[in-house]
């Protein structure tokens, strides 16, 4: 049985995740290989295709989501990511009843009544297009608004919370959940984030029983088979969690952070097979 662990270009080996995911399936006599999203592979050869580190897709969006409607044995499945590659998912959210940041879509200008906020695009992955700005900013807030012309576009404020607590990702496997991680603000005031796609520093963190609640309250909204699901959270306006984002895609999943983590992973992928 072979699985192929869809990677992009720039990291053809696969992520640190995808290392760690393939000594434990080695281990329950599973292969699995990191395979370029993008490239001439025959996917139909595999038994199973699991998206992890496709993290260039954000530029090309339409081919990749036309890619993985060709796969025809897709983790998580392309329906998913089709629906999750947009971050248009929050509205979706919202109108479910999960909290999440409040957020306005393709504002003609940039918010008055915020003192500080986010402007970032619809699509985008490791922070790409995204930057923080404060009142007294708006000339280079609304320059950063215009380069983004011609996409969604989403303003939300910026939450004060993320700057003392940082963001509590939420790791779930086959619907379970794993282990949490923190991650550390990484936004600056007027600035982009440019460098590892992922950026911030990273450590193990404990979910408290409000932040799973809102975590299981997001999943069990979402249609679909999910093998993985990362939940970020952030302190809401209230103090309460709320869902910053729901990585369904390609997340990082953190697997350092929770002992015995990258084990329960490969064995469900190997209970798919």
């Amino acid at each position: 049985m072979t699985v192929a662990l869809a990677t992009c270009a720039a990291l053809p080996g696969g992520s640190d995740d995808a290392v760690q995911i393939r000594t434990a399936l080695a281990v329950d006599g599973v292969d699995a290989v990191p395979v370029v999203w993008d490239s001439r592979a025959d996917w139909a050869a595999y038994d199973l295709v699991v998206v992890r580190s496709t993290w260039d897709y954000t530029e090309r969006a339409a081919e990749f989501l036309a890619w993985a409607d060709s796969v025809p044995r897709l983790l998580n499945p392309a329906p998913v990511l089709r629906w999750n590659t947009d971050k248009r998912y929050l509205r979706d959210l919202a109108e479910r009843g999960v909290p999440v940041v409040p957020t306005r879509w393709d504002p003609a200008d940039v918010p008055g009544d915020w003192d500080e906020y986010v402007i970032k695009p619809a699509v985008s992955a490791g922070s790409l297009g995204t930057a923080r700005w404060r009142a007294g900013e708006e000339d280079r807030a609304r320059a950063h608004l215009r380069s983004l012309r011609g996409r969604t576009v989403m303003v939300q404020p910026y939450l004060p919370g993320v700057d003392t607590e940082g963001e509590t990702a939420l790791l779930f496997c086959d619907g379970e959940f794993s282990h949490a991680a923190r991650k550390a603000p990484i936004l600056q005031r007027g600035t982009g984030v440019v460098g590892a796609p992922r950026g911030g520093e990273v450590t193990a963190a404990a979910a408290t029983p409000e932040q799973l609640a809102v975590a299981r309250q997001a999943l069990a909204a979402v249609q679909g088979d999910l093998l993985y699901a990362r939940v970020d959270l952030v302190p809401g306006p209230d103090g309460s969690p709320v869902v910053l984002e729901l990585e369904l895609t390609e997340p990082a999943l953190f697997l350092e952070h929770g002992p015995g983590s990258a084990d329960r992973f490969a064995k469900a992928i190997a209970a798919r097979l």
